[in-house]
């Protein structure tokens, strides 16, 4: 859900870049039926006339997913490298937004101004083609955002990280005031694996294996298709990509050149008709989603594909915390099946795409910057990097959602605190984190829902007994008896007791029968559940 903002100018009149406009992913405990969560932009519409420009650092759904969702509420020039524009143009134009808005930028030392601000893309390596960090010039120094990096001298695709071009950027000028920086795996001690690592050990472990051979990872990371696919190439094996996100991710780095010299692949049908020991497939669903080829396999036939007793299924992949629970289903699942679940060990099977402690330290030590802002990661992340960084000596500060710091003196200060919820892409619609449409659906999953409708006639009488429909009750309570008569029944005993006042008010209607459901409910069934009360009234002629 990244979204951040640098300003610089006048208090109140700062011109403004976004950098960044990401999604996170809900979850049926929190936001159920929610499709995709990001940032609430209100405060940067207001000021959307100040906005230069939009930049973003890679093609991760978590910094380039909210693009056409948010993008129409600012409608401001977006930059970015070719694979990550390419991505950004299918995301508009499957939204039915142009992608005229969106200009593809070559790396340092192109510069792009915008405002009193200078930008240049600078490569990382990650685990996505083409990430970059934003070296911003500004009247008042030099700001580094480093987006998502790990330091890795052979990504297998994609740029390595330069040690040399960092150096050239550390001492030009004044050298780097602020480092705005990756927070994500301060908390592993030892330094970050290279992607080159993993080729021989995915080698061995398809070479060594019978039966169908399945394997999922992210979809963006490119690189380890690439892998996967050439050892399944040198284990005599056909490979098969299934998954929509998976395919388009090889097709835009293919069309953009940053992957070349991949191994051809088969279509599903052709997988089909392939001996089970010849065939590999690399499907999308590391992370436990429902919809996902991985989750579907688990469940039966996939595009004509099944998993069977002696087949290999293995997670090249770590699981983001919060998903643990629908990938223990999956492996579940499959070991009912009878096939071999193979889970990373110990970074054999996959390598993070983030700076390690030590890699973060040695780019402190590279950068020198005079303040650290951390980055990209939960408060706890945040915080020991703040602490690392102020062991030697870095001015730093932890900067929650919402929070304006002022970066121009020696030490980084907080100017202002500012609205910073969410917003829920619910359905076809933008929606408010606290509009109350997702506390409403969460009460009525956790209790059930009861709708009464009565008749009131002309004389403001009613008009027979009032009937109840329910759903997610139980149909009878303790006391045996139907809870919907129960309900019915305490219901009639008011409307022929209730006085004229309270009949002819819709609200006290309202408040009176809703108090009795709920009463009944309780009594019966223990639950308090959501009522929705309907009165119609006839009108004389």
């Amino acid at each position: 859900m990244n979204a951040y903002v640098y300003g610089y100018g006048p208090k109140g009149k700062e011109r403004l870049i976004a950098i960044d406009l990401g999604v996170t992913f809900p979850d049926m405990d929190s936001t159920p039926g929610v499709d995709l969560i990001m940032a609430d932009l209100s405060w940067l519409e207001e000021n959307a006339d100040r906005i230069e420009a939009i930049f973003i650092t890679h093609a991760h759904e978590d910094h380039i997913g909210a693009l056409p969702h948010l993008w129409p509420k600012l409608k401001k020039p977006v930059y970015a490298r070719r694979f990550t524009g390419r991505i950004g143009q299918m995301k508009l134009e499957e939204a039915g937004i142009s992608s005229d808005c969106l200009r593809i930028v070559r790396p340092r030392p192109e510069v792009i101004e915008a405002g009193p601000f200078k930008v240049q893309f600078v490569p990382l390596s990650h685990s996505i083609p083409e990430s970059s960090a934003l070296v911003i010039d500004t009247p008042a120094g030099r700001i580094v955002h480093s987006g998502d990096f790990k330091l890795d001298g052979n990504p297998v695709v994609g740029e390595p990280f330069d040690a040399e071009l960092w150096h050239q950027i550390a001492n030009e000028g004044d050298g780097v005031k602020v480092l705005t920086c990756d927070s994500t795996n301060v908390f592993s001690p030892n330094p970050g694996k290279s992607e080159a690592t993993l080729v021989e050990p995915l080698r061995e472990l398809i070479a060594g294996r019978k039966g169908m051979v399945v394997a999922t990872t992210f979809a963006s990371n490119v690189a380890r298709v690439k892998t996967l696919t050439e050892a399944a190439k040198a284990a005599g094996r056909s490979v098969c990509l299934l998954g929509r996100a998976m395919k388009k991710m090889v097709t835009a780095a293919t069309e953009t050149a940053v992957l070349t010299g991949m191994p051809g692949t088969i279509s599903a049908e052709e997988a089909a008709e392939c001996p089970r020991e010849n065939l590999m497939l690399i499907v999308t669903g590391s992370q436990g989603e429902r919809r996902a080829a991985t989750a579907q396999l688990s469940r039966g036939r996939y595009l004509g594909l099944e998993m069977k007793a002696g087949d290999t299924f293995l997670f090249s992949s770590r699981v983001i915390p919060g998903n643990e629970r629908g990938v223990i289903r999956i492996i579940n699942a499959f070991s009912e099946m009878g096939v071999d679940v193979v889970e990373d060990h110990n970074g054999q099977y996959h390598a993070s795409g983030h700076a390690n402690r030590p890699d973060l330290e040695a780019v402190h030590d590279l950068l020198k910057p005079k303040i650290l802002i951390p980055m990209h990661g939960e408060h706890r992340h945040l915080r020991e990097h703040a602490r690392i960084g102020a062991e030697k000596g870095l001015a730093s500060i932890i900067a929650v959602n919402g929070t304006m710091i002022d970066i121009t003196g020696n030490a980084p200060s907080i100017a202002e605190y500012i609205e910073a919820g969410r917003t829920y892409l619910d359905g076809s619609v933008l929606i408010g984190a606290m509009d109350g449409v997702v506390r409403d659906r969460i009460r009525m999953a956790l209790n059930g829902h009861i709708l009464i409708t009565t008749i009131i006639d002309e004389d403001d009488q009613p008009l027979g007994d009032a009937w109840v429909e329910m759903m997610g009750l139980p149909e009878t309570g303790r006391s045996g008896a139907a809870l919907a008569d129960k309900i019915e029944d305490e219901l009639a005993e008011f409307l022929e007791n209730a006085p004229d006042k309270v009949v002819a008010s819709d609200p006290k209607m309202d408040e009176a029968m809703r108090r009795i459901a709920r009463q009944v409910a309780m009594e019966e069934v223990g639950k308090k559940p959501e009522v929705t009360i309907v009165v119609s009234r006839l009108m004389a002629d």
